[in-house]
C-alpha cells in the first residue's frame, strides 16, 4: 500500500513542477507572503474537519455567530441617540448575551473583559482591612 502512496505522491510532485514550469502559479494569491497557520489544536480532533470547512464557507459556529451579533449591536448602540431605540437595542442585547450565557453556562460578560475578571479576583482575594 505504501507503494502505491510513492507512485502517487511522484505522479503530484511531477504535475505540479510542469505547472510551475508553465507559470500557473504566477499569479496566486499570497504569493511570497507567509503562510496563515491557525492554531486549531484547542478543538477535538474529531471536528477539527467540520469546523474548517465551515470557516472556509463563511459559517461560523452559533455561539461565534451569538458574539459577532453582541459586539454588532454593541456598536450600534453606541451611535443612537434615540432614547427609545436605545432602550429597544439594549433589551437586544441584554437577551443575546442570556442566550449566550445560557449556551456556555459561563458569564460572558466575565470572560471577554479579562481585564475586569482580573480586578475583581484581586479585590476578593485581598484581605479585609489591607
Amino acid at each position: 500500500m505504501s507503494n502505491l502512496f510513492a507512485i502517487f505522491g511522484k505522479i503530484a510532485e511531477e504535475r505540479i513542477r510542469e505547472s510551475i514550469d508553465r507559470g500557473e502559479f504566477d499569479d496566486i494569491a499570497g504569493k511570497g507572503e507567509p503562510l496563515q497557520l491557525e492554531d486549531d489544536s484547542h478543538l477535538p480532533l474529531d471536528i477539527r474537519l467540520s469546523y474548517k470547512i465551515l470557516k472556509n464557507a463563511d459559517c461560523l459556529p452559533p455561539e461565534l455567530e451569538l458574539r459577532k451579533e453582541i459586539r454588532t449591536t454593541q456598536q450600534m448602540l453606541a451611535g443612537i441617540s434615540d432614547t427609545q431605540e436605545k432602550y429597544k437595542q439594549m433589551q437586544r442585547l441584554n437577551y443575546l448575551m442570556m442566550k449566550l450565557n445560557m449556551k456556555r453556562g459561563v458569564s460572558a460578560s466575565l470572560e471577554e473583559n479579562q481585564d475586569y475578571y482580573e480586578k475583581v479576583l484581586d479585590r476578593v482575594s485581598k484581605k479585609p482591612g489591607s
